[in-house]
């Protein structure tokens, strides 16, 4: 009967493939999954907005023609021609392009978080799993055993030591069992989609779990430090776009100025004869465009000022939040250690209940009453067991991830 403990614990010993086998699969939902991929395309058009921003306005190219020639002391207007070409003030430029850059950091952060939730998210699916399929182990191995109870239930009926009522019992206990593992295949398969689709692969694709998993010996590390988490260090990088797009907004309230060059070609005089007879002109010119009326530019500063308030508020917010799942957390992992070292204790009591019972089998008699009340508490420690151990690497899924590792 003892071995039926050491089977359940050999399922949750941890094998050195384990780190490998998860962070394979982790890589590879990185590599594969959409939404990572939409980010990553998200964060190539902010850097390419960044290009954009070191640009000119667009060259004016205008021409018309004088359906009323003016005529002039060297001869009569034709057309006119104008190239014009209007430059922001000095600094604009590259004020846009840091705005643009700082865009572009947030986008960038954008792809570190959903990489770190896809982490999460893949993580508990895979734990899931396991526990899923240790379960199944466990219930599987209590099936086995009840089996072997009403083979010596059989015996003593023959010998009348037993009841059939005692068969039957054993055989709907064993209905009962085989009836949770059938759903649990189900949960499997469901659960197996989930993670599958996090890997953006085929939904029925095998999956490699690991053999056993166990609890690392001593205490554990408790990761309290949030500042530089991701989710947090975002807020920073908004509240420096919006800098940025306050120093571009002061350089927009600047004038512009513009370089423009006409040319008017002219028709000689037939009558004339002169030097200048029928001399096009040539007129370069400059121009500057003062934004007299700059309630938009006044309005923007305000505008920036509120934002850079709402973005403390919003990261303050975050803060508490992202610190009260980590207590949670935290909490919750140490309360699964303290239930997982109590099953450790009950699988040993409940394993040498079950050696007592088959000593009095020995000797003479086998009450089966007893054999059902200790295989029930044999199960309920064994899942409590499995649950313990999941809900351990649940939390240290979460913990990790709101930790800056």
């Amino acid at each position: 009967m003892k071995n039926i403990m050491n089977i359940v614990i050999g399922l949750l010993m941890v094998t050195a493939l384990k780190a490998q086998t998860l962070d394979s699969y982790i890589q590879e939902a990185e590599n594969n999954n959409p939404e990572v991929q939409a980010f990553e395309l998200r964060y190539d058009i902010s850097m390419e907005k960044v290009g954009e921003a070191n640009s000119l306005p667009s060259t004016e190219l205008s021409a018309g023609y004088f359906v009323s020639e003016p005529e002039t002391r060297t001869g009569a207007q034709k057309a006119r021609f104008t190239v014009k070409q209007m430059l922001p003030w000095f600094g604009t430029i590259t004020a846009r392009e840091n705005y643009a850059s700082s865009l572009a950091e947030v986008d960038y952060l954008d792809i570190t978080i959903i990489k770190r939730k896809l982490r999460l998210s893949l993580s508990q699916s895979y734990y899931t799993l396991f526990t899923i399929k240790s379960k199944q182990a466990v219930l599987e191995k209590n099936i086995q055993l009840l089996k072997t109870y009403e083979k010596l239930a059989l015996t003593s009926l023959e010998v009348g030591k037993a009841s059939a009522v005692d068969i039957l019992r054993l055989q709907m206990r064993q209905n009962e069992l085989q009836e949770q593992k059938e759903v649990l295949f189900n949960d499997f398969l469901a659960e197996k989609t989930l993670f599958n689709n996090l890997r953006n692969t085929e939904e029925d694709a095998d999956i490699s779990l690991i053999d056993s998993l166990y609890l690392p010996i001593g205490p554990d590390i408790n990761h309290t430090e949030l500042q530089l988490h991701p989710e947090l260090e975002k807020y920073d990088i908004l509240f420096q776009s919006v800098e940025q797009s306050e120093i571009l907004n002061q350089k927009e309230s600047n004038p512009n100025l513009g370089f423009s060059l006409d040319y008017i070609p002219v028709e000689a005089r037939p009558d004339m004869n002169f030097n200048d007879n029928g001399k096009d002109v040539l007129m370069p010119m400059v121009s500057l465009s003062i934004p007299i009326f700059n309630s938009k530019y006044k309005s923007k500063t305000i505008q920036n000022d509120l934002k850079q308030q709402e973005i403390s508020a919003q990261k303050a917010d975050r803060k508490n939040k992202l610190e009260t799942i980590l207590g949670a957390a935290l909490n919750n992992r140490q309360a699964a250690r303290i239930k997982y070292n109590t099953q450790i204790k009950n699988l040993k009591q409940a394993a040498d209940a079950e050696e007592i019972l088959i000593k009095n089998y020995e000797t003479g008699s086998l009450d089966f009453d007893d054999v059902l009340d200790i295989q029930e508490l044999r199960l309920k420690f064994q899942m409590n067991y499995v649950e313990a151990v999941k809900t351990y690497y649940l939390q240290s899924a979460i913990i990790n991830y709101l930790s800056n590792q």
